[in-house]
């Protein structure tokens, strides 16, 4: 047997050693990226329309149980009557007292949609008066502004302002514009306000809560309330036809435009870098939801406001996710 060291002939390797350099990065472990999936559900069902068929079953149905109903009270009161005059006497306030409070809800609900109109007139008459170039035109837009918000203590330092400055300008646009910077401006500061708390409890909720459609019923009813306080801060206050009819028109805006999407471009400014990929899915979930209700309240500004915002006055949806959610994830 042979002592000491034993050398092997290797066949000389002709092949290409790998460089490291040039290696293809390590595959991403997270899968699948937030996409606010209580959002898109919320939103999804806020604008979906009935079919035909199913809206004249219940157009039919509110008839039938509306009728049948009527006459069921109606003998029991007037039997009532015949055996205890008394007693059927109270009844009938009763149900006096029952159908005059539902005729004075049914008006509120009448003028709740009128505000709404009128803040819809407005917005339009401003559009074509800014398109026209007409001067009387904005000057009686003007008008009806200052009469909207006469009430308003937070906007009377504007309207003196705006009284004294007013007939010094000469076109249609200028004046339009000083009307945005001293009526508009402290309704945008609180509109904005209002945004930044949705935002902030969907976005808790859906981080913090992990039952199922849990974050879906609290999304929807946290936009609800958004859009219906959006409304009352720029003179809209609506009832509860006039919130969900806003409401179907804000989200059907959304979903038509694909403004149901976002991803780490919207969410840069709260953590820094590409946050998506760094954070659980629960977290990742609620930060998408609070960005989604963002936007929801920005078109839904758009859509309360009396005027169309300005150049450059439309409120940025970054800023408004980083002053709501700043204060719940810190950066790293």
């Amino acid at each position: 047997m042979a002592k000491g060291p034993v050398l092997f002939d290797l066949e000389e390797d002709t092949a290409p050693r790998p460089q490291v350099a040039v290696a293809p990065p390590v595959p991403d472990l997270v899968t699948a990226v937030p996409q606010g999936q209580a959002m898109q559900m919320a939103a999804s069902l806020a604008v979906r329309k009935p079919s035909l068929l199913v809206r004249l079953f219940w157009w039919l149905a509110s008839i039938l149980i509306g009728a049948m109903v009527s006459i069921a009270a109606w003998t029991f009161v007037v039997d009532l009557m015949a055996r205890y005059p008394l007693l059927g006497l109270v009844m009938s306030v009763l149900l006096g007292a029952f159908v005059l409070v539902l005729t004075l809800l049914g008006v509120r609900e009448m003028a709740a949609f009128g505000r709404l109109s009128r803040l819809d007139g407005l917005r339009h008459d401003a559009a074509e008066a800014l398109a026209q170039v007409d001067l009387t035109a904005a000057r009686k837009v003007t008008d009806r502004l200052v009469t909207l918000y006469k009430g308003r203590e937070e906007t009377r330092w504007g309207r003196d302002r705006l009284a004294g400055l007013c007939g010094d300008q000469m076109d249609a646009e200028g004046l339009l514009a000083l009307v945005e910077a001293e009526l508009l401006v402290p309704l945008d500061k609180a509109a904005s306000r209002e945004v930044e708390a949705a935002a902030r409890q969907v976005a808790t909720v859906t981080a913090l809560v992990p039952l199922a459609l849990a974050d879906v019923a609290a999304a929807l009813t946290a936009n609800l309330r958004m859009i219906r306080r959006v409304a009352e801060v720029y003179g809209g206050r609506s009832g509860f036809f006039g919130s969900w009819r806003l409401t179907r028109a804000v989200l059907s805006h959304m979903v038509a435009t694909g403004a149901v999407a976002v991803g780490d471009d919207l969410l840069e400014p709260v953590l820094g870098g590409t946050i998506l990929g760094k954070l659980s899915r629960r977290f990742g979930e609620g930060l998408v939801n609070g960005a989604l209700t963002a936007r929801v309240g920005v078109a839904a500004m758009e859509v309360c406001r009396p005027l169309p915002f300005g150049e450059g006055k439309r409120p940025k949806v970054r800023g408004i996710v980083k002053n709501a959610l700043s204060g719940l994830f810190s950066k790293g």
